[in-house]
Formats: structure tokens, C-alpha cells, sequence
């Protein structure tokens, strides 16, 4: 992703966009998988730690990232192509290896509609498969 359309998404969410957010955007459109707190720290050594988790919760409020649990307890992140805050419609589910404990994005997958007793209301939804990947069998 090039700066222009970083810039053009950070500021579809309402987000200003500084070098941090700029970088922090690329650096989750480049990658292949939902990404832990730690592998961003690993991929951005030019931001701290409590920058790169102050962005994203920024960008979790902007629903600009995906947070979801994967199946190590780690917090992933990914980034959402939705730009409705009422309806999400890049939902899809993830694939998490048991083996080499990567968390993999099954973007044909999306996640089924689930219909909920009256008077509850979802903010969020993971779906969650929990397997071996083909790479590990």
C-alpha cells in the first residue's frame, strides 16, 4: 500500500494521519497473517512499544483493525476494509495450527450470521478453526 492510499484509509476513519499510524498501516496491509503486539514490535523497531499499542486501539476504535484472540491467547491484528461502524463486511473466519501456531485468514470463509436472544447486541464476532495446517501435516 502507498502512502497516498495509507493516508486516504486513515482518514476514511476519521484517523489523522502522522508517520506512526502511516507506518503502522503498511506495515498491517503488507502482512500475510493477523499480527501479534510482538511480531509488530519485531517488523517496527522505530516505534515503541506503547506507541504501537496506543495506535492500535486508536485504530481498534476507528474499526480500522480486526482484534481477535487466537488459539495461544495471543491478540492478533489485522487490518478492516469495512468502513461502516454498524455492519462489518470483511468478517471472514481464521485457521489456527495447533503445529507451528500461525493464525491464517480464510478470507472465502466469511463468518455465519449468528442470531442472538432479544436484548443482546454484538459489537464483534471471531470464528475461530482450531487444526493443522497444510504446511505442518
Amino acid at each position: 500500500m502507498d502512502e497516498a492510499k495509507s493516508i486516504e484509509i486513515l482518514l476514511e476513519h476519521g484517523i489523522r494521519p502522522t508517520a506512526n499510524r502511516l507506518l503502522l498501516v503498511k506495515v498491517l496491509s503488507k502482512a500475510e497473517h493477523p499480527l501479534t503486539m510482538k511480531e509488530l514490535e519485531d517488523l517496527v523497531d522505530t516505534i515503541d512499544k506503547s506507541n504501537i499499542f496506543r495506535t492500535l486501539s486508536l485504530f481498534r476504535d476507528q474499526h480500522l483493525v480486526h482484534v481477535l484472540q487466537d488459539g495461544a491467547d495471543a491478540v492478533r491484528y489485522e487490518l478492516c476494509h469495512s468502513h461502516e461502524e454498524d455492519h462489518d463486511d470483511d468478517l471472514h473466519a481464521h485457521f489456527y495450527c495447533e503445529r507451528c501456531r500461525q493464525t491464517f485468514c480464510l478470507n472465502d470463509i466469511p463468518v455465519p450470521q449468528v442470531d442472538l436472544p432479544k436484548g443482546y447486541r454484538m459489537n464483534t464476532i471471531n470464528y475461530l478453526i482450531k487444526g493443522i495446517c497444510p504446511n505442518c501435516q
